[in-house]
């Protein structure tokens, strides 16, 4: 059988369709571009509204190209909107995100979760997802409702797979959660993400990551434990705004967590989030943002405009913002981010870094996540140092 997997949204997202294209290609099926699979899987996200439009766009374009497959969706837009999207062309299954992880076994007899070699579907580092679901109640966010509450694995699985992961070739993993800071909370007895690093990072021949942490759940002894790339959305400096969204830390908070890292790991990239145009946002809320990013140590932001998620809190606000005024500070946003990241790499020119290569071995990715030309003579999956 062939099969395509079109992935939309966060690491977690990256972390299942890795897992589901590991059983199908452990039980013999191919894998090729959408146009020529007999079953293209669609892993949706729905953490915007353009991101639901992305989804429905793309299997639209799969059922006119290839008539003939057969299309699951699954991921949170299709949990979301089940019905929804079972009415979108060529659509012959709708799964929620519950049930995501068996897909394959409905479709490749033999289906089997056994780490393929890098490369082998276009990635060369693994994405170990150690946890799903989400408690927090932040007022813009349907994330909680689409993944439900939160479920840690537990350390031995977790272990065992990295053993696998390992003993297959892969020499970077990204440990990756939708709220990976809330790590071990729910296990007997319980756990945290500290013991969870403390654990894996003993596993000397391979380069950890974490990916997205939420900045009251940052545990700092993590710093020097894992590699210097980290990220913790913001979403807004000013604590009227943070209050709204019902974030739990302030800009003072946040600034003492941020400034803490560049202090101990002054190569360290740090990346944020952020949303632009909450209901209520003024000027002056704005320009508290804008003026904290352009001095803050952060070295790239991602911004969202914000996007009204119907049963949320935030939905419900007064107070809209104008769409041509986000989509302004948007651009506003966007530039100083250009200027963050541009001050980085100038900051860390002349140093040597390691870096492993991906792709066909002409490209490589810094340990702090700066993207690279590889010198001649490399294949995929080498550490090689490179001197930016």
């Amino acid at each position: 059988m062939k099969y395509a997997v079109i992935t939309f949204g966060c690491r977690v997202n990256q972390a299942d369709s890795l897992a589901i294209e590991t059983q199908l290609t452990g039980g013999g099926a191919e894998s090729v571009p959408a146009d020529r699979a007999d079953l293209v899987i669609v892993n949706t996200c729905s953490v915007t509204a353009s991101a639901d439009q992305g989804a429905r766009q793309t299997i639209r374009r799969v059922a006119r190209l290839n008539p003939g497959a057969r299309i699951v969706a699954t991921g949170c837009y299709a949990t979301r909107c089940r019905d929804e999207v079972a009415a979108l062309p060529g659509v012959a299954d709708v799964v929620a995100n519950e049930g995501k992880l068996s897909i394959p076994i409905q479709f490749v007899e033999g289906a089997c979760g056994r780490p393929v070699s890098p490369g082998l579907m276009g990635r060369t580092a693994w994405t170990l997802r150690v946890q799903t679901g989400c408690e927090e109640k932040c007022s813009y966010c349907i994330i909680p409702t689409t993944r439900g509450p939160s479920r840690s694995r537990v350390l031995s699985d977790i272990l065992q797979e990295v053993e696998r992961v390992v003993a297959a070739g892969y020499k970077e993993i990204a440990i990756t959660g939708v709220h990976l800071g809330s790590y071990g909370r729910d296990l007997s007895p319980a756990s945290t993400l500290s013991d969870l690093i403390a654990a894996v990072t003993s596993v000397r021949e391979v380069l950890f990551r974490v990916s997205s942490l939420e900045p009251m759940d940052f545990p700092a002894e993590i710093v020097e434990q894992v590699a210097p790339h980290f990220h913790l959305p913001l979403q807004h400096a000013s604590n009227r705004i943070l209050r709204l969204m019902r974030r739990p830390y302030t800009i003072e908070q946040y600034t003492e967590i941020v400034d803490s890292i560049r202090a101990r790991v002054p190569h360290a990239a740090i990346g944020s989030d952020v949303i632009v145009g909450f209901p209520g946002e003024t000027d002056a809320d704005f320009e508290e943002l804008a003026r904290y990013l352009e001095l803050s140590p952060l070295t790239h932001v991602h911004v969202f405009p914000y996007s009204d998620r119907p049963g949320t809190e935030a939905s419900r606000l007064p107070a809209k913002v104008h769409g041509g005024v986000v989509k302004a500070r948007s651009e506003r946003l966007r530039q100083i981010s250009r200027r963050l990241h541009d001050r980085f790499r100038a900051a860390i020119t002349g140093s040597t870094r390691p870096a492993l290569t991906i792709e066909d071995g002409s490209v490589a990715i810094t340990d702090n996540y700066i993207r690279v030309p590889a010198p001649p003579a490399h294949g995929r999956n080498e550490w090689i140092e490179v001197t930016l």
